[in-house]
């Protein structure tokens, strides 16, 4: 009985133990040879970077030594690498990935299989260099499920703001289409809605059910297997009536919206973001600056889209001909609301296009005239204002979250580096280091 007296004794020690020194204070030092502490501002060469249990406490000059600092802190050497804060996608689907299996999976794969596939997809997202996304749209259980277990340290993967189903219209993009009746019914999101007090319920359903921000779809969409088009097709009272409800409750909208009319509906009923803005035109630039909404570009979604239609068959006609017709016309619109002065949020659409290549949709903004520095604000500062997270993400300051990113060279110079992240910090937890 005394020994065994004596080894509860030691394993409740041992435990007391572990305990304490997890929530001890932790304390890195990184030595950055040049950061970009604030995106948008000249970055800065030879800084020390002191964080404490995931936050940054402070900068300083210099290679301080870390036995200055702290005696028992952990030394990250990134000295002969450009430093930056974490990027973040507005726009992401982490269920899936278009492909020519899309419709056998809907079938074949259960939910849990759906969980654990968009487990990988947020851990491929991740070690992209992608700290915070916002996932728009996707079965809410799973979606939720994903978010709250990356935040409670379950799963590796980036910080998410999930908006599970879309609040869409009956028969409009976001509903569901290409299944049999029978199986139509079946896979009908609760959150489709016809009429304005009907939208009001659907969006504090999604809210109930945990949505942290309501995804909308005013206008058709290029991968709605029907022949509807891209034209508006919420009206304008279900629109307000949304965004009402939404702001009433703590939340932001964000609208999937290609034609001028649904972006223009949208933000005069005062949408937060809208989502590919394909077609907007002089009003819509109007309204944009008016307004305050950011633009997410997405334009990956496009080139993907266009790509897949010329060399593979596996779209629908419908499909491919809108694909084709739409996804060509994004970059010179993306052009003219850029030159117009509209706020643009970096968003990938990623779920269309391969999770992990997030970074392809910087090189195609800075091809298409978007400074260096403009999109990488757009991917930091930006899109931590449009998720309402300025006072805690997005810079590398005092106070803020340590989400920190590293590459062999600068961005500013070449915007491919951000196609070979090799340093990802989360919340001060390093999860990718080369």
């Amino acid at each position: 009985m005394k020994s065994l007296m004596k080894v509860t004794t030691l394993i409740g020690l041992t435990l007391s133990t572990l305990v304490s020194t997890q929530l001890s204070a932790k304390t890195q030092v990184i030595h950055a040879g040049e950061v970009l502490t604030v995106p948008g501002k000249a970055p800065l060469t030879k800084q020390t970077i002191v964080i404490k249990d995931g936050v940054i406490t402070s900068l300083k000059s210099g290679f301080v030594p870390v036995n200055k600092i702290d005696k028992q802190a952990q030394l990250i050497d990134l000295t002969k690498s450009f430093v930056m804060p974490g990027l973040m996608d507005m726009h992401v689907h982490l269920q899936g990935e278009l492909g020519p299996k899309n419709d056998s999976e809907k079938l074949r794969m259960s939910d849990s299989d759906k969980l654990v596939k968009s487990a990988y997809f947020a851990n491929k997202t991740l070690l992209a260099g992608f700290t915070t996304v916002r996932d728009l749209g996707g079965s809410p259980e799973q979606s939720y499920a994903l978010r709250d277990g990356i935040a409670k340290g379950y799963l590796q993967g980036p910080r998410i703001i999930a908006a599970g189903s879309n609040v869409a219209v009956t028969g409009g993009h976001g509903d569901v289409d290409g299944m049999n009746p029978a199986l139509l019914e079946m896979h009908t999101a609760k959150t489709v809605c016809d009429g304005p007090y009907d939208c009001r319920r659907a969006t504090r359903r999604a809210i109930k059910f945990g949505a942290d921000v309501i995804k909308i779809t005013s206008t058709g969409g290029v991968l709605s297997d029907t022949d509807t088009g891209t034209g508006q097709q919420m009206a304008d009272d279900e629109l307000r009536e949304v965004i009402d409800s939404a702001h009433a409750l703590g939340r932001k909208v964000a609208s999937h919206a290609h034609a001028a009319a649904g972006i223009n509906a949208a933000l005069r009923a005062g949408v937060d973001s809208i989502e590919h803005g394909s077609y907007a035109n002089e009003e819509s630039i109007k309204l944009f600056k008016k307004t305050g909404a950011y633009l997410v570009p997405t334009l990956m979604a496009g080139d993907t889209v266009v790509a897949l239609a010329k060399n593979t068959n596996f779209m629908s006609p419908a499909i491919s001909a809108k694909a084709i017709r739409v996804g060509g016309d994004m970059i010179e619109n993306f052009k003219r609301s850029y030159k117009s002065g509209v706020k643009i949020a970096y968003g990938t659409d990623s779920g269309v296009s391969k999770h992990g290549d997030n970074g392809k949709e910087a090189v195609l903004m800075f091809n298409a005239g978007m400074t260096a520095q403009d999109i990488l604000k757009s991917a930091t500062v930006n899109a931590a204002d449009l998720i309402g997270k300025s006072e805690s993400l997005g810079t590398i300051e005092a106070g803020k979250i340590a989400d920190i990113i590293a590459m062999d060279n600068s961005p500013l110079k070449d915007m491919k580096e951000l196609l070979d992240v090799d340093f990802v910090m989360k919340s001060g937890v390093i999860v990718k280091q080369q």
